[in-house]
């Protein structure tokens, strides 16, 4: 499809963004099982429930744009959870390796938070109002994560990983 308008950028971010979300969704339970962090191995499940719910919110924007939800590879979801699948895969301390978790989460939400703040203003602008809520809504969740990893790895992964 070329892209002629602001609206059609906005439906190849969308297509991206569900693509993202389905990916990680493949890979959150490896980094969830791989977690020795009670905390860490929480949080890391408490979002992949998240992610199931704004790849259904995806669907809901798609659908008050009246668009069929379509995902598309999203390359850099791909080559984010291949340097976390490397991560995981390193030979490293159980308190060093909670700490490239994050770092490797952390790199995901970074991008996500990049994606749908994106999304949600050019819904904004164009008028599509249902579905910038539902962006805005998302991007506030992967904000609140990003948060959450970053105080746990500042109260006690880092930490841990450091004194080990």
């Amino acid at each position: 499809m070329k892209m002629q308008s602001l609206n059609d950028l906005l439906i190849h971010q969308l297509q991206d963004l569900y693509g993202a979300e389905q990916q990680l969704l493949k890979a959150m339970p490896k980094m969830a099982s791989t977690a020795k962090s009670a905390k860490l191995k929480q949080a890391l499940e408490t979002h992949m429930t998240e992610t199931q719910n704004q790849v259904k919110r995806l669907e809901q924007v798609f659908q008050s744009m009246g668009i069929e939800a379509e995902a598309i590879k999203c390359k850099a979801m791909e080559g984010l959870l291949k340097e976390a699948d490397e991560m995981l895969s390193e030979d490293a301390d159980p308190e060093v390796m909670d700490a490239g978790i994050i770092a490797s989460a952390q790199r995901v939400e970074h991008y996500e938070i990049a994606g749908y703040g994106t999304a949600s203003t050019y819904a904004k602008y164009l008028g599509h109002n249902e579905a910038f809520t539902l962006l805005q809504e998302t991007l506030n969740e992967e904000k609140k994560t990003d948060e959450l990893l970053t105080g746990i790895a500042e109260s006690s992964v880092n930490i841990k990983a450091e004194n080990h």
